[in-house]
Formats: structure tokens, sequence, C-alpha cells
């Protein structure tokens, strides 16, 4: 869970807490706030959580200004929610939504954030999720709804139904009239109650699969090997070619923040060339470069065997799920690993939470 050491302030120091949050901040995959504020509580919703988590916020409008949905005891808004009662399935049934150009993938973790209307999600919130359904599984997501008075379990049955395939970090956060202006405090205690990802619970892992045959690379943590991550929430293909006798390269088809450093590769270093490219070394090389990761458990002569070196036009797939099979499978011990919060493998008698097989495990 994001902020773990929130709940550790009774016996810890302040800068203790404050280190810890700033790790675990660290740590926390790329997260997005998407939100509709009709009466702007919830806006001053949004306002409290940026406080006290680093995320971008996207905020959902309608293409029609000026509307009142709560005129004439709510007419419009009712003649909204129920066209998309009536047909769910028909995009034509949901309001029209100003474009957005938030491209989903360079997240993990969305917290949606709405106003309830007559006991359901707000019409203009339903259009977007139901628009971004298909990009948004796989993701983690978590949502707080506000509300005058009603209860809002309306509201979390339509986030099930337009959402069917991520995985919900916790309950819904109900923040209502009476409430309100507790919202910084409500916000802070629910925040540990959610699984949000982090880089080291996404994967430590990549596959590479290269003729049928596949292989595992390590990953480094840094800003490029998150955003590549958010990248391969579904495999992704390239074709490399041989360079200089000791690399594969070429293009990755899309761009990752760099950090650039004189880098000494060696035989299984993969790296990152100039933002956009990917390099994976059979042999040596020295070069400025921002790395990735490296493949494990092969000789020098299996590389380039598994590389292909010396050959062109190499259809590369790079996975994080080894979905398409190994040819040959040799036993290790990478499910007992476990992994510290900041990514190193943790050592015999550490104590305190680890990352093993993909959950939060407390060691003590």
């Amino acid at each position: 869970m994001i902020l773990t050491a929130m709940l550790l302030t009774c016996c810890t120091s302040d800068s203790e807490v404050e280190a810890a949050e700033n790790q675990a901040q660290a740590n926390m995959a790329q997260t997005l706030i998407v939100y509709y504020s009709y009466t702007g509580n919830c806006n001053a919703i949004v306002n409290s959580l940026t406080s006290q988590i680093t995320a971008d916020v996207l905020e959902i409008q309608p293409t029609e200004k000026g509307l009142q949905y709560e005129a004439n005891n709510y007419a419009l808004g009712t003649q909204l929610l129920n066209a998309i009662k009536a047909n769910p399935n028909d995009a034509s049934s949901y309001p029209a939504i100003d474009p957005v150009t938030v491209d989903l993938d360079d997240y993990q973790n969305i917290i949606i954030v709405t106003p309830l209307w007559w006991s359901q999600m707000a019409a203009i919130m339903q259009t977007y999720l139901f628009q971004n359904s298909a990009k948004m599984a796989g993701k983690t997501v978590a949502m707080i709804v506000s509300s005058h008075s009603s209860g809002i379990s309306g509201v979390v049955a339509d986030a099930k139904r337009l959402l069917p395939n991520v995985t919900w970090a916790g309950d819904a956060l109900w923040i209502n009239n009476a409430n309100h202006t507790n919202r910084a405090s409500l916000i802070q205690n629910w925040l540990p109650t959610q699984n949000f990802q982090t880089f080291n619970s996404m994967t430590q892992l990549m596959y590479i699969t290269i003729d049928g045959v596949t292989k595992t690379a390590t990953l480094v943590d840094n800003s490029a090997t998150q955003k590549l991550v958010t990248k391969l929430q579904s495999p992704v293909t390239v074709t490399l070619n041989s360079s200089g006798g000791f690399e594969i390269w070429g293009a990755l088809g899309f761009s990752l923040p760099t950090s650039n450093e004189q880098i000494n590769a060696q035989p299984g270093d993969i790296v990152l060339y100039n933002g956009s490219n990917i390099c994976m070394f059979y042999g040596t090389n020295s070069w400025s470069y921002t790395r990735l990761g490296k493949i494990e458990g092969l000789s020098d002569s299996e590389l380039r065997t598994f590389l292909k070196a010396g050959e062109n036009n190499i259809s590369v797939t790079l996975s994080l799920s080894n979905t398409t099979g190994i040819s040959q499978a040799k036993a290790d011990d990478s499910e007992s690993r476990a992994y510290t919060l900041n990514g190193t493998l943790a050592q015999a008698g550490h104590k305190g939470i680890v990352i093993q097989n993909g959950k939060k495990v407390a060691i003590k």
C-alpha cells in the first residue's frame, strides 16, 4: 500500500515518517486522478487528495456547457441517467464529453472522483468510463464518491458494470455533505487501506521471446522502466538488428524518460539509447545509456545464440508475463525471492515489508 508509514506514526519520529512516505511515493506506480465536478465538491476533494499523493489529474467536462442538471427536481440529470439505464451498451446513450488526450497506457493506478446523481454515478463520468473501459483493463482502480446524503452503493455498482476488468484497490470512500469539511483526514485514513500498485509489486521481471524461446530479464527501478512497465501491459514486438559485433538494437516505437550515464555495458545488459531505442548486449561497449535491466542466467555463448548475434530483422517480443512458452525450463528459486521496497533482493534475516510473488509480505 502507498503511504504505509502513516500507520507507524505512533512509534516513529516525524522525520522517519516523512522519509518513509517519500520512499513509498518513489516506489508508487504512476497514478492518474480522473474527476468530474458539477458543484465544486469533487474539485475540492481532488485538491485535498493531490496534497497527499503525487498524481496527474484529468478533469472530465461535458461537451454542452451551462446545463442545469438539478433544475426542475433534477429533470435533466434523471433523463440522462435513464437513457444510460435503458441501453447501457450503446455509446449513443451516454452524454457527450470533451475529448481527452491523456494516454492511459502511462498509468497503472487510477483514482476516480465522481459525484452521485440520484443514487447513481454522474452521467458525465459514466461516459468517460464507458469510452475507456478497454484501456483501463488490468489497471488498479480506486474511487471516491461525493454525495449530499445518499449512500453510494449505486455508484459502486455502476463503476463495476463499466469497468469489469480492473482490479479494485479497496472499498470506495464516501464523502458527503456532513463530513466534507473533514475530507483531508478522511482521505488520509483511506489511502493506506487501498492496495495501489508500486513499481516493485508490478513486476521485477520482463520476458523476452525470440523465435519461440523465452528468457527472463530483471529490470532496474527508474523512471524509464516504470514507464516501460506501463507500456508492456500488452506485449510489444520490436524488430532489432545486430550492430558493432556486440549488440542487437532498434526502435521501441515509443519514448521513455532518460537518465543517461556512461555505462560499460556487459553481455546481458539491456539499455535505452537516445530515449526510444532498446539495446541488448551479447558483447561489451561503453557509451551514454539509460540502464533498463539484465538478461539472467545465460553464458556469453548462450546469449549470442539467443540474441541471434550477427543477424538482422530479429523479431523480439517484450512482455510482463510468460505467456509465450519456454522451450527449455530450468528450476530456480525465483518464486521464493523477496525484494525490499527499494527493489533490492532481501537478504537472510531481513525484517519489514517485502515484495514476494507480487504481493507485500511482512517479515518479523
